[in-house]
């Protein structure tokens, strides 16, 4: 029977870049198997609120970073826009649980939408790279490169961002592929013949670190 071919095509969503990897990769078509298509939800959220909840749940478990967000929204009356959260002072977002620092992150978020340093607009994203958006909100107090990746994958749906820094990306990746835990330096190139599609690869590491690795189920993969 003819091999068969794998479509020229580029995928433009998660399941169907699934799909194309499936037929490129032993290693995925297992994976894809096993776990079945990504499960990505729709961003319910507008990026500035999805970058505000990020920004609110760092280095906290689950329960108190909502109950801390659930007191932020109603502080915001429900209208999470940068100009709002500016114009709450300091002290009133102290009041609904956030600490000093987490409380200047987000004023400076704020600030940086306004002024135009980090871009939320869609039509304007469309023209930014990945590397773009990631320096762009990198220059946030408290958003690091991992924060910047995970809103690309999440909320843009770009289909090639590569968290090389993400742990259990790296151990995923290990236990798919029968090699030692690769650094986040090692990991880089391993890469690189998944383009264009490395968010659905880290996605499917994270999975293989629940299924092989005894990692406990995600928000990211579910």
């Amino acid at each position: 029977m003819p091999r068969q071919r794998v479509s020229s095509r580029r995928a433009r969503s998660y399941p169907a870049a699934a799909v194309v990897l499936a037929e490129r990769d032993p290693v995925l078509r297992r994976l894809v198997a096993e776990a079945g298509p990504p499960r990505v939800r729709p961003p319910a959220e507008s990026h500035f609120e999805a970058l505000v909840r990020a920004i609110v749940y760092q280095q906290l478990a689950g329960a108190a970073a909502a109950a801390i967000h659930g007191r932020l929204i109603v502080a915001l009356g429900g209208e999470v826009t940068a100009q709002r959260l500016l114009s709450l002072p300091a002290a009133h977002l102290r009041s609904v649980g956030l600490s000093s620092n987490k409380a200047a992150s987000l004023r400076d978020l704020a600030a940086k939408v306004l002024d135009g340093t980090v871009m939320l607009d869609p039509a304007g994203l469309r023209t930014e790279s990945d590397a773009e958006v990631v320096a762009r909100l990198s220059t946030v107090r408290g958003i690091g490169k991992w924060t910047a990746e995970m809103f690309l994958m999440f909320q843009l749906r770009r289909l090639d961002v590569w968290p090389t820094g993400d742990l259990g990306v790296r151990k995923g990746f290990g236990l798919a592929w029968g090699i030692p835990m690769p650094t986040a330096k090692e990991l880089e190139p391993l890469g690189h013949p998944y383009r264009p599609y490395r968010s659905v690869v880290a996605w499917y590491c994270w999975r293989a670190a629940e299924l092989y690795g005894g990692a406990a189920d995600s928000v990211l993969t579910r």
